[in-house]
């Protein structure tokens, strides 16, 4: 009963100076909302990252032509055809893990459909590159082994390539032309949105890396190999045997430079989960310090509380109040000035992220964990900066305190 009478004084404390109790939360409030604000920002951005790398498919790697050496002039990685489809056939058939592979060669150049007409860049692959990349068919059907083999005057289109070529009708079956090639158009792709580097994924072509090659390209080597690994634990043995069997193949001596490149997306997503976690500790922190500056406006405010309420605590004490009393009232009442702060402060975090995600288009994420954490830590600053001023009534002498005037 009688902690249930220490709330209500502390209640009826705060709502007799409600200007000043709203006041002394709003430090909270904002201490709070920028933090779970930050923090939604922080895991929106990262989470980006995580689809924009899945979209890439799962155990990927990709391995690239490396650089040539002409005269002592280096061409750069990528500035020169290093890599043979001979090579990738061996990746599959003799690297253990491997069990997908695409060769790839690319060619750019515009499209045209009836009056319609559309330059975008395109894709030569094999028939496991929409396994490797987790890519499904919208419409239609992927092209076959047989396609590959003989060459085939066919593709795919991306959503955006077909829905620019055929606005208004069904693009399956049609006849496009790339650079004066006829191609007969076999399955649309679903979309799969914006790569990690920004550009429209589904603004693409696919033809049978062949028909790339003899047809659309005119080259001989390739520039990229796609490489699904079984399981992510292969992922090392993997790279050092494709490293191993293409320094063999392409007879590098030992000591001498490698003239490819293997990438594996999952560093590139450890690399950008590192750098955002970096900048959303440091949003948080920032925003924290409001945080804390609100924990000392209710400190600075409970202090003048308990040198107002001077005498009224003399006179509980008279009654036979003790001291635990005295110090559980104050300390009530700066929980409740922190916590109902920490409430609408989540409130207002959770509102700014939307309006982040609203008006400027940044992806956000508001996690239950981050909720949790921001009201406990806005509860723990009651007690921390309101336990001083609360054990300072708690110890006045009661004649002292009816004396004060």
């Amino acid at each position: 009963m009688r902690h249930l009478v220490i709330f209500k004084v502390a209640f009826r404390a705060l709502r007799r100076n409600k200007m000043r109790t709203v006041l002394t939360m709003l430090g909270i409030i904002i201490g709070v909302g920028a933090v779970i604000a930050m923090v939604a920002l922080g895991r929106g951005a990262k989470a980006q990252v995580e689809a924009r790398i899945a979209a890439l498919g799962q155990n990927t790697l990709m391995v690239f032509s490396g650089s040539v050496n002409r005269g002592g002039v280096f061409s750069g990685f990528g500035g020169a055809g290093t890599l043979s489809v001979e090579d990738s056939q061996a990746i599959e058939k003799e690297v253990p893990g491997v069990s997908a592979v695409s060769p790839e060669a690319r060619f750019s150049g515009q499209l045209m459909a009836g009056n319609n007409n559309w330059n975008t860049e395109g894709r030569g692959e094999g028939i496991d590159y929409l396994t490797i990349r987790q890519w499904d068919i919208a419409e239609g059907a992927m092209f076959t082994d047989a396609d590959v083999r003989s060459a085939a005057k066919v593709c795919i289109l991306g959503k955006t390539t077909a829905d620019k070529l055929f606005p208004n009708e069904e693009a399956v079956g049609q006849i496009i032309r790339i650079r004066n090639v006829p191609m007969k158009v076999l399955g649309i792709l679903k979309s799969k949105g914006v790569s990690m580097m920004g550009s429209d994924q589904d603004d693409t072509v696919i033809a049978p890396y062949t028909t790339a090659m003899k047809r659309l390209a005119g080259v001989t080597m390739l520039r990229t190999i796609n490489v699904q690994v079984a399981t992510a634990s292969q992922m090392t043995e993997v790279i050092a045997g494709i490293s191993e069997l293409l320094r063999q193949r392409h007879r590098i001596q030992p000591g001498r430079d490698d003239d490819f490149m293997i990438r594996n997306p999952q560093e590139f997503l450890e690399a950008q989960n590192a750098a955002t976690e970096t900048m959303t500790a440091l949003l948080a922190g920032i925003a924290g310090v409001s945080l804390l500056v609100g924990g000392i406006g209710i400190m600075n405010i409970m202090l003048v509380s308990v040198t107002e309420r001077t005498r009224e605590i003399g006179i509980r004490m008279a009654v036979g109040a003790r001291g635990r009393d005295i110090l559980l009232q104050f300390l009530v009442e700066a929980v409740t000035l922190s916590s109902l702060g920490g409430l609408l402060g989540i409130g207002l975090g959770v509102w700014g992220a939307q309006l982040l995600t609203t008006f400027k288009h940044w992806a956000t994420l508001v996690s239950p964990d981050s909720i949790l954490i921001a009201f406990v830590f806005s509860a723990a600053v009651g007690i921390f900066f309101g336990f001083y001023p609360a054990r300072k009534a708690s110890q006045l002498d009661p004649i002292d305190a009816l004396r004060y005037e």
